[in-house]
């Protein structure tokens, strides 16, 4: 479980194909805390840490994963958001995100708003899957890139988010552009309530 709490927008420092899957070597500051079979989020996606050494950790994303996400997009060089499993002992600055990106998003508009930026994206709608709980509401929570947001000005099938400047240059937002993809994982607790809502209906 994660809080969608970026701790680091970390560099991708080699890739390998192996059949369907891709392993992900990064280099980040927390290599020495790292252990086998650790959760970390990439982008939003859990990935569990299956090698390391003194200064990077490598990862698999399978087939299933790389279809759903846009990690099958990054390239030697490349920033990640990354954060690691959360504790329990602690606040929970962020919500509750699984780290099971439900599918990917397009960046379609960017306003600079007085030392702000308000970033819109577009996501293919279902509507069978909205009904599901998959969508956005408006000052709802929502996941992008593993960073967790507040939805403004939602429609069908986009949704703004207003990105602080610390957000903006701490994570790897300030990379995106028109056109870039991100992984979007949708609000748990809505998915929980409209599946309820969807039993109590039958």
């Amino acid at each position: 479980m994660f809080s969608g709490i970026v701790e680091e927008a970390a560099m991708v420092v080699a890739l390998e194909k192996d059949d369907g899957n891709l392993h992900i070597t990064m280099e980040c500051s927390f290599v020495d805390e790292l252990k086998i079979d650790q959760s970390i989020a990439h982008n939003g996606v859990c990935l569990t840490v299956v090698d390391k050494t003194d200064k990077t950790y490598t990862v698999t994303a399978i087939k299933e994963t790389l279809e759903c996400s846009n990690l099958g997009l990054l390239k030697i060089g490349s920033k990640v958001n990354l954060e690691r499993s959360m504790l329990m002992n602690g606040r929970l600055d962020g919500h509750i995100v699984q780290g099971h990106v439900d599918q990917t998003a397009v960046c379609v508009d960017i306003q600079e708003a007085d030392g702000s930026w308000y970033y819109t994206f577009e996501y293919k709608f279902d509507k069978e899957m909205a009904l599901k709980g998959y969508m956005t509401v408006d000052k709802g929570s929502v996941t992008v890139n593993g960073v967790s947001l507040t939805v403004c000005n939602p429609t069908k099938n986009t949704f703004q988010v207003a990105i602080i400047p610390y957000t903006h240059d701490f994570t790897n937002f300030y990379q995106i552009q028109k056109g870039t993809i991100v992984n979007i994982e949708f609000d748990i607790i809505g998915k929980y309530l409209s599946r309820m809502m969807a039993f109590q209906n039958e």
